[in-house]
């Protein structure tokens, strides 16, 4: 569910349809394409523009190839056609669309929503300069600050901004004087296309100021209380156009919709939220939120990490509003080649990264066990180092607990100087930090689900840090195996309460359900994909603890099937 927060809530199964009708429009479905489509039947239609929109978000530096886990893509996959997105193909896909689009006489601009910054070791090693060169090459229009563009601090953006041949934009945000980054974030942009005046606002989620490195000079306002006077303003100079291209998520996108007048659409980010007409279980492409006047405001956003492109087309009545869509996101899959020169470049600049692999560390003054035979069965000594140095990453948010899936952890590190291929080695998957809270109850319950099939060395097996807990496999699985879950508090352990809400670190796979971790993705609160990858959690544990050693204690207890 939704809410409406000026006027009622909205329940999810409500029908586009029925929606539509309320808004003041009908709805219309293209038989079998797939997509779906919206037209507003009232007068305002006269005079209709229309405009394309190619857009992407939260592509997280992934800069070649992906597997279906998000992570680079191996040669052997490859050559199996199993791979998806990477700047070669987003580069074909757009550049054929625009080609398309054109040829037919319309208008398309390019968009992205925000997040460029960190996932591979192409930001580690070159900080945007990567990612910025690429999205040159493209040739997008705008783009959206996200809050990973702060990680590495403001100049980092500065930068980056600075390379670009593209507004990066964003206003609710403030940049002190005598900042690198001051005076380079635009508030907005208003692009000229087909002879029209396109307002493109942008706000970034508030809490950029906890869960990125922005620094004490630059603060941020609250995004509704800045795009109510934000929208009055750019229309106030004729613009009556207005996208906002967001970086906040899909609920709070929602709610803006539905609290702020004068939005046209919404092109999203920030939760990695894919909207699409053919995926099964995703929510609409376009969702569609009623206005406070009762206009309907189409929201989109194209998943994460390059694996899909958002196509959407959009028809404006003569007040600036939308009364006529369609589109979809599309799959970047094997089915799409890359740009040759781009995957030459690529192969270029990956030759620092190979260097950068055999990067020190730190020392490892004994062995760290990360064997499937251990990590799926029990605690093992890489549970141990991975989910201590969540929670070390963690702490001044206030998390107290860690959760990893064994399978996850797929190599053991040997005694001596770790390096960074070592970490890598034992975290393929680019996974990152994630958190959230979640009431007891629903903690064993994901543990439960998580010791399920320990008969079969099943990669659910949980790690933890923060807790502890008894196995007994003479219990069937989901009938109360799991016993005697405790919890940290200050030095002693105390028995986890079940109302109790409790805040946990995890990787961005579990916290979004997988491994079987349903719980985490469906009863989670304030979940967020907190960044950064879990192999640099590692790694900075790693060094920060040299000479490192595991002490394996009594975190989990497994009594055998006797």
């Amino acid at each position: 569910m939704f809410k409406d927060t000026k006027t009622k809530s909205i329940p999810a199964d409500l029908s586009r349809r029925r929606f539509l009708q309320v808004a003041g429009a009908s709805l219309v479905v293209a038989s079998g394409s797939g997509v779906a489509h919206f037209s507003m039947t009232s007068a305002h239609a006269q005079g209709a523009f229309k405009l394309n929109i190619l857009h992407i978000n939260d592509m997280h530096s992934r800069v070649e190839s992906i597997s279906r886990f998000n992570s680079t893509c191996s040669v052997e996959d490859e050559g199996e056609g199993k791979c998806f997105g990477g700047f070669g193909r987003l580069a074909t896909k757009i550049w054929e669309r625009r080609k398309q689009i054109s040829d037919a006489g319309e208008n398309v601009i390019t968009l992205d929503a925000g997040d460029q910054f960190q996932g591979s070791l192409f930001y580690t090693t070159y900080k945007g300069k990567v990612e910025g060169e690429f999205m040159n090459k493209i040739g997008f229009d705008l783009m959206a600050v996200g809050n990973h563009e702060f990680d590495n601090g403001p100049d980092v953006l500065a930068d980056f901004v600075d390379l670009v041949e593209f507004p990066v934009i964003c206003g609710n945000i403030t940049v002190a004087d005598g900042e690198k980054l001051a005076g380079k974030i635009q508030e907005w942009a208003v692009l000229e296309v087909g002879g029209e005046k396109i307002g493109v606002l942008s706000v970034l989620t508030p809490d950029t100021a906890i869960i990125a490195a922005p620094g004490p000079n630059v603060s941020f306002r609250d995004d509704i209380e800045y795009l109510k006077e934000a929208v009055t303003r750019i229309r106030a100079q004729g613009v009556n156009k207005v996208l906002l291209l967001s970086h906040v998520g899909f609920t709070r996108d929602q709610e803006i919709a539905a609290q702020v007048e004068g939005i046209s659409a919404i092109v999203g980010g920030h939760s990695h939220t894919l909207l699409s007409n053919t995926e099964e279980g995703a929510p609409a492409y376009a969702t569609l939120v009623q206005n406070p006047a009762g206009k309907a405001v189409p929201i989109v956003q194209a998943g994460s990490y390059s694996k899909h492109l958002g196509d959407l087309s959009l028809t404006f009545d003569e007040d600036g509003y939308v009364a006529e869509a369609s589109g979809d996101t599309v799959i970047l899959d094997a089915s799409i080649e890359p740009d040759a020169e781009i995957e030459a470049r690529i192969a270029e600049l990956a030759g620092p990264i190979e260097t950068m692999k055999a990067t020190e560390v730190g020392v490892v003054s004994a062995p760290i066990d990360g064997s499937r035979e251990s990590c799926r069965a029990g605690e093992c000594e890489m549970g141990v180092a991975v989910t201590d140095a969540i929670l070390a990453r963690t702490a001044e948010m206030g998390v107290t607990i860690a959760i990893q899936n064994g399978g996850g952890l797929r190599a053991s590190i040997g005694e001596g100087m770790a390096t960074v291929g070592d970490v890598l080695s034992v975290l393929p998957f680019q996974n990152t930090l994630a958190t959230m809270k979640l009431k007891g109850a629903d903690i064993v319950g994901s543990l439960e689900a998580g010791v399920s099939d320990v008969e079969n060395a099943a990669g659910k097996f949980p790690q933890v840090a923060g807790l502890k807990f008894t196995v007994d496999l003479n219990v069937a699985p989901n009938e109360g195996r799991v016993k005697d879950v405790m919890v940290r508090d200050g030095d002693r352990w105390v028995a986890i309460e079940h109302d109790r809400i409790y805040h946990v670190g995890t990787n961005d796979f579990m916290r979004k359900g997988g491994d079987g971790y349903a719980l985490f993705a469906s009863n989670a609160i304030d979940p967020y994909d907190y960044g950064p990858g879990m192999e640099e959690v590692l790694a900075e544990f790693i060094a920060n603890n040299a000479p490192y050693k595991v002490e394996l204690g009594d975190r989990i207890t497994v009594i055998p099937k006797s």
